[in-house]
């Protein structure tokens, strides 16, 4: 038995002109190569103290935005959840405000979703590629994920903690949150995760599987403002991080980065 898979193995290598003697990573070239990470798309958002006046509402968290990252590679999206008025609405926006809206400016958690003027769901986006873009409530930005076969990367912002620790709309506020995902979680892949450190101590506790983990690990280099900046000074941070054989991956460039990989990873 092992003569014959040995004798086998030896004519597969003469077949294909490889040197007799040479491993097959070396001959083929090929299997030497890392894995090729799932790829993230992270919408860029301006550094420093006043990055919000810069903010051209990048953001995956609108239905375009999906199409866009679809379209330009990526595996999966990173986006945002924030919550309305009392925890009524679980929604897909980055700020804390309706700066970047039609109307008057508000934090989100001063305002109904449906509910009154100058409700959520009635704005619309006012500048940047998305411009005339409605918010999406996390229902239905997941299902438009799932349609393009996306992966969920959910980002449960900081400015929900007023909310999810009162003890009148925490309920709701949660259940806004996580029934739309125990609803999916069987038929499409969804990760969750907060920088504040008490939300994701409950998420932990809500979602102990779907936690990112050290999924998404962030790649680029370039500091985001606006305009955007050339994609090219993260090539180094690319490529050190592509050494160290990441799962996935989360960058800014998802279409740059995507042809980057080609013919460095398999």
């Amino acid at each position: 038995m092992r003569i014959t898979t040995a004798l086998c193995a030896a004519g597969a290598v003469l077949a294909t002109g490889a040197t007799v003697g040479a491993t097959p990573a070396a001959a083929s070239g090929v299997s030497a190569l890392p894995r090729c990470p799932l790829v993230f798309g992270h919408g860029g958002y301006p550094e420093g103290a006043n990055g919000w006046a810069k903010d051209q509402m990048r953001q995956p968290n609108t239905v375009r935005g999906l199409d866009d990252q679809k379209s330009w590679g990526a595996d999966g999206v990173e986006a945002d959840v924030q919550l309305t008025k009392e925890g009524t609405k679980a929604v897909m926006w980055h700020n804390s405000t309706t700066h970047g809206l039609t109307g008057t400016q508000q934090k989100l958690t001063d305002i109904w979703w449906t509910y009154g003027a100058g409700n959520l769901a009635g704005r619309r986006i006012t500048r940047g590629p998305y411009q005339g873009e409605r918010v999406y409530s996390l229902r239905q930005w997941l299902d438009h994920a799932r349609s393009l076969g996306l992966v969920a990367l959910l980002e449960i912002k900081p400015e929900t903690k007023p909310v999810l620790t009162n003890p009148k709309f925490a309920a709701k506020g949660w259940k806004e949150i996580s029934d739309p995902i125990r609803e999916r979680q069987g038929k499409q892949r969804i990760m969750v995760y907060s920088n504040d450190p008490w939300i994701q101590g409950e998420l932990a506790k809500r979602h102990p599987s779907l936690l990112k983990g050290s999924a998404g690990r962030w790649t680029d280099s370039v500091h985001w403002t606006e305009p955007a900046p050339s994609w090219k000074g993260n090539v180094s941070q690319w490529q050190a991080v592509l050494n160290q054989s990441p799962g996935s991956v989360m960058t800014n460039y998802p279409k740059e980065y995507r042809a980057w990989l080609r013919g460095k990873c398999r």
